[in-house]
């Protein structure tokens, strides 16, 4: 699979620079070809003129200077075709290299990421296979290997489910579904998952909306998700759901480090992760949040990030009624 993907690359790469050389060699050849015709059409011009004309040499001279004023056209035309061209050619190869370098990190998180909950869930069921433990021992494991069971759950729908939606694949099923359910079971499932986490909660209830529930429960498991990898274990995490007039919003706080403004953006695009891909230290594969605004898109609905003073975040998203 690797050999395919670099054989691929190559060959993708081949044909950008093979199709860069072309239309570099095409400007070339057509500011010779137009430089040529002018010389033709000067050296024409000047034959025609008559040596006892007593304005040839006002002739003569406006002759030589519309050649220069279109020799200069063409180096001034060919220049900036040239410097546009070598502009996008360098902005595409970059976008090319940063979406390689983002693809190769993810690959090599998805698979840490995937070996991780099953070599934990494979020890923690090896020894209690093994060993006769104590029962609050043996209901330890037996959480851990649930919550890692869990994760990788969560890691292989993320997976799945973005892989369909971009190859739209996936059938939407929009039904009437009660919101303020759906977020609570979400809730309390990761209020259980996480005992050592400090939660709170403000949840409507009956706030009915139309949509996908699968999808809906991603999304909201997601945002859950991230904010238990970035907040501090003693940081409180709330969980908000309320309607105002025609709209529903679903707020996930955290009291996390935060993201930087100029980063706000770009965390909701596919792969993207914050800080050093070799110094982070929190676990993910930049699906999560991708996955988010995709959903919420789709349910024609709006998602963004604030900061939550004096620390962490508030991803809020926002629904038609």
């Amino acid at each position: 699979m690797q050999a395919a993907s670099k054989k691929r690359l190559y060959f993708i790469s081949a044909i950008y620079w093979f199709l860069l050389l072309y239309i570099v060699a095409a400007l070339i050849w057509w500011f010779i070809a137009l430089e040529n015709q002018n010389r033709q059409m000067t050296n024409y011009k000047l034959n025609e003129l008559i040596l006892d004309d007593p304005k040839y040499p006002e002739k003569y001279d406006q002759i030589t200077a519309e050649k220069k004023r279109k020799t200069a056209q063409y180096i001034g035309e060919g220049i900036t075709f040239l410097a546009l061209t070598l502009i996008s050619a360098l902005f595409v190869y970059r976008a090319f290299l940063r979406l390689q370098h983002q693809q190769q990190n993810f690959m090599m998180t998805v698979t840490h990421e995937l070996k991780t909950p099953i070599a934990v869930a494979k020890l923690n069921l090896e020894t209690l296979q093994k060993h006769a433990l104590e029962e609050s021992k043996r209901q330890k494991l037996l959480q851990m290997t649930v919550q890692e069971v869990n994760r990788l759950n969560a890691l292989v729908n993320n997976i799945l489910v973005s892989a369909q939606l971009e190859g739209r694949r996936y059938r939407m099923s929009y039904e009437e579904l009660d919101l303020s359910e759906l977020v609570k079971s979400s809730f309390n499932d990761f209020k259980s998952r996480f005992p050592e986490r400090h939660w709170a909660s403000s949840i409507i209830p009956e706030i009915d909306i139309t949509g996908d529930s699968l999808l809906l429960q991603i999304l909201v498991n997601n945002l859950l998700e991230n904010a238990v990898k970035y907040s501090p274990k003693e940081g409180l995490i709330q969980c908000k759901l309320h309607a105002a007039n025609k709209q529903v919003l679903l707020e996930v706080i955290d009291q996390g480090p935060g993201i930087p403004d100029d980063e706000k953006r770009k965390v909701f695009e596919k792969f993207y992760r914050i800080g050093n891909e070799n110094t982070r230290t929190a676990k993910g594969t930049g699906l999560g949040l991708f996955l988010c605004h995709k959903i919420a898109k789709d349910h024609k609905a709006t998602i963004r990030v604030m900061d939550n003073l004096p620390t962490g975040c508030n991803f809020s998203v926002s629904f038609t009624k």
